[in-house]
């Protein structure tokens, strides 16, 4: 451990003992652990993954997700397809926003609505194939699609289905993140940038017999060692993720308790290569220098190196558990002299400079560091660039990156792990990747009902997205990794990696 890690965990055991004495005499508070501050609390604009976890606690669901990847109601009560195209939802009765507005099929149809035609809409792409919603009575709601969808109802498990008060978001307008105003368990209290969002119990929540703990406290630590040293020490009860290499240590802990799962996302670099004037560059305009570039990496000495061996290389963004993984479309092996080729057939100048944003936090400034030392035996002089998490987000939006090392939580059809991030009009598609093959065959997948021709047409889709164009590079599948007091009881690890607060007790 080097010296700044100990120092780090030194401080935080001591400032830190105080507020956890602090917290316990303000009674019973839920004090979770974020590797990064999430950015907006609304669900129509928000895009990380921290902000998810936030949102099991803010925001009930249409639907929800079960530990064996199923599908089943959570503001719902149960859906029937009337046709392929129409979607008939019921929906609970007494559930009631925070402002004590009734959650009902119109403010579904608003809540839809808005995710669907709001400016700046993340969940646009998600259920863009959505063509009307119509409110029958006031517990059921008809969805027209334009056309049959294999994938609709898997986004309704996410923040696509996150109903708003339509009260509190008319009023609040593009602010409504600020304050926002859900159905959920919880309901908001205070947000400190950097610092602390704390949400408390909400008392007439439809599922209130389950909701145990009266306030829960998220906290953004970046730097890993302090997010335990944290937990070590009894200021935070739960923490999103530890490192790999902190596993056994905290096995060892009699005090503490780990849970391991094997994740629905991924880990990429996304390359710009049509978003403003960053990319114009070699990286960006020739897919012979995005291949050499990925051919100067070695993905299981990365996965050694920065996480024990501990998560699975990929050349692809859907999870070998997936029933929708294509197995023969693999990692390709290092190859520093055919991307030593590729660099003299492209014509370039080397060394090639690239910068490389990476999220701040110390466990991706190292995969920034192998992949800088890896690429430069090949002909690249990358420049890391470290960003705050959700400044590093708004930043590829507005094309300020050339290549961006960012993780996706994943989603359980595959759709949610590729539409939005590789179609042309994928509200994801930080590179603004264009190919009119690949978004044919993207919307082929979105409405194929045979499993084995959807898979087969993932596997043309890596084909000419990942292996002919180059438009990203998959690294691999992570693992979720949550430690957390052995007082907290009732936790189960969710593929998700999502902390749902139903049925959670501190003891």
């Amino acid at each position: 451990m080097t010296f700044r890690r100990v120092l780090l965990t030194a401080c935080a055991a001591l400032g830190l003992g105080a507020a956890a004495h602090d917290a316990q005499a303000q009674g019973q508070n839920l004090r979770i652990g974020l590797r990064e501050d999430p950015d907006i609390l609304d669900p129509t604009l928000a895009r990380t993954f921290v902000g998810r976890i936030v949102f099991a606690s803010l925001c009930d669901k249409l639907f929800d997700i079960n530990d064996k990847l199923e599908i089943v109601p959570q503001l719902a009560t149960g859906h029937r397809w009337e046709d392929p195209r129409t979607l008939v939802i019921t929906l609970r009765d007494n559930v009631r926003f925070h402002d004590g507005e009734p959650m009902d099929a119109e403010a579904v149809r608003y809540s839809l609505d808005r995710h669907l035609t709001m400016q700046g809409s993340f969940r646009r792409g998600e259920i863009g194939i959505m063509e009307a919603v119509e409110v029958v009575n006031p517990r059921t709601v008809r969805i027209r699609l334009r056309q049959p969808s294999a994938a609709f109802l898997s986004q309704l498990t996410d923040r696509a289905g996150m109903i708003v008060s339509p009260k509190a978001a008319e009023a609040a307008g593009r602010n409504f993140g600020n304050r926002p105003v859900c159905a959920g368990p919880y309901r908001f209290a205070e947000r400190i940038a950097q610092d602390r969002i704390v949400l408390e119990r909400f008392p007439e929540y439809w599922n209130a017999a389950a909701i145990h703990i009266p306030r829960v406290t998220f906290q953004p630590i970046p730097d890993s060692t302090v997010r335990l040293a944290n937990l070590q020490s009894g200021a935070l009860e739960i923490v999103q993720t530890i490192d790999p290499d902190d596993v056994a240590a905290v096995r060892r802990n009699s005090r503490l308790r780990v849970a391991v799962s094997d994740e629905l996302g991924y880990q990429s670099i996304t390359f710009n290569i049509g978003n403003g004037a960053r990319a114009q560059t070699p990286l960006g305009q020739d897919a012979r220098v995005r291949a050499a570039f990925e051919l100067s990496l070695d993905r299981n000495a990365l996965n050694q190196v920065v996480f024990e061996g501990m998560y699975t290389p990929t050349a692809q963004p859907v999870p070998p558990a997936n029933p929708f993984h294509v197995r023969a479309f693999q990692p390709e092996p290092r190859n520093l002299e055919r991307a030593r080729a590729l660099l003299r057939e492209a014509g370039v100048q080397t060394p090639v400079r690239v910068e490389l944003t990476v999220p701040n936090n110390p466990d991706l400034r190292q995969v920034g560091e192998v992949v800088q030392a890896m690429a430069r035996e090949a002909g690249f002089d990358v420049r890391i660039n470290a960003m705050e998490f959700a400044s590093s987000l708004q930043a590829a939006t507005r094309g300020e990156f050339e290549a961006y090392l960012l993780a996706w939580s994943g989603r359980v059809d595959p759709d949610g792990n590729t539409w939005t991030f590789i179609h042309s009009r994928g509200p994801q598609n930080d590179g603004r990747y264009s190919n009119p093959e690949v978004d044919r065959l993207l919307d082929e997948a979105r409405v194929e009902q045979d499993a084995e021709k959807r898979r087969a047409l993932y596997g043309r889709i890596w084909e000419i997205a990942i292996r002919q164009d180059r438009s990203r590079i998959y690294l691999w599948h992570r693992k979720n990794i949550v430690a957390h007091t052995a007082r907290l009881q009732g936790f189960s690890v969710s593929p998700d990696g999502l902390i749902r607060p139903q049925g959670l007790r501190l003891q």
